[in-house]
Parts: structure tokens; C-alpha cells; sequence
């Protein structure tokens, strides 16, 4: 169980590698990376886009808040009751708990509700606290992220690369 939870674990965490090393992502489009200053959601429904920001977070030491929202998504996508218990236990352990190192940030209302819904876990258990994370991402660090080098560098080259071609 133990060896399965680690497996589970470092391919959740290894899943998104920045954009060269990201089989899953082709090179995002000038269009699309244009489209990421438009809003916050388009940047968040590309799995480039989550890369870039990703790599971004990871720069600003909040790389948690992007591992945690997506290991909710892959949460929500889950339909055995064994395997919804075993994850929501490793994300709870992951990142909601105090003794963690990738701790979000959350408010008590919401750490309450989360504790009380551990009881029984569901593929839902952690949509407040995913939504207050989302929120955090959308104001806080998402215009910073539009300001970035990583940003403007990415945008510089698929400008000029789309221009080239």
C-alpha cells in the first residue's frame, strides 16, 4: 500500500516537467499564449499554459498551490471509493495538513470543513479549499506571472517563431 501511495505520488509530481521536457504538451501556439493574458481560466484549461505558470509558481515558492489544484482535478475524476480514500488521504497529507512541507494556505472556515468531510472523503472533499487556492493563484500571483521574464520570453519566442515560418 505504502509503495503504491509513493508510486502514485512521484507521478503525480512529475506529471507536468516544464515544456521541453513535457511529452504531453506541444509547443503552444502564438494565439494561445496570447490568449493566457486574456484570462486567467484560459491559461488554466491549457496544459502549456499550466506548465509556464507552474514553472512561474515554482520561481515565487508556491508551486504547492499548482500541485495541490491538480491533484483535486485528478481527485474529481476518480469513482472508486478505495482509491478516492487513498488520495484524498495523501493530498490531506500532502497539503493540507500543518506537518506538511507543501502546506497551502488556507483560511480555518475552510480547514474545518476539510476535516469534517475526512470522515467519509468524497471526490469533492476538497472543493472549497480548491476554489480558495484557484482564487489565491487568480489574483495574487497570476499578474505577477503576465509581468514575468518566463512569460514575456515565451511570448517573445512564439511571436518570432510564428513570424519566421
Amino acid at each position: 500500500n505504502e509503495d503504491r501511495r509513493g508510486a502514485w505520488r512521484a507521478s503525480r509530481e512529475t506529471k507536468l516537467e516544464t515544456i521541453p521536457n513535457c511529452e504531453a504538451c506541444v509547443k503552444p501556439t502564438p494565439d494561445e499564449v496570447r490568449g493566457w493574458a486574456q484570462s486567467f481560466e484560459k491559461l488554466m484549461k491549457s496544459p502549456a499554459g499550466r506548465n509556464v505558470f507552474r514553472e512561474f509558481l515554482r520561481t515565487e515558492y508556491s508551486e504547492e498551490n499548482m500541485l495541490f489544484w491538480l491533484a483535486c482535478e485528478e481527485l474529481k475524476n476518480e469513482c472508486n471509493k478505495h482509491t478516492i480514500d487513498e488520495k484524498a488521504r495523501m493530498i490531506y497529507e500532502d497539503y493540507i495538513s500543518i506537518l506538511s512541507p507543501k502546506e497551502v494556505s488556507l483560511d480555518s472556515r475552510v480547514r474545518e470543513v476539510i476535516n469534517r468531510k475526512m470522515q467519509e472523503p468524497s471526490s469533492h472533499t476538497f472543493d472549497d479549499a480548491q476554489l480558495q487556492i484557484y482564487t489565491l493563484m487568480h489574483r495574487d500571483s497570476y499578474p505577477r506571472f503576465l509581468n514575468s521574464a518566463i512569460y514575456r520570453s515565451l511570448l517573445h519566442s512564439v511571436s518570432r517563431s510564428s513570424s519566421e515560418s
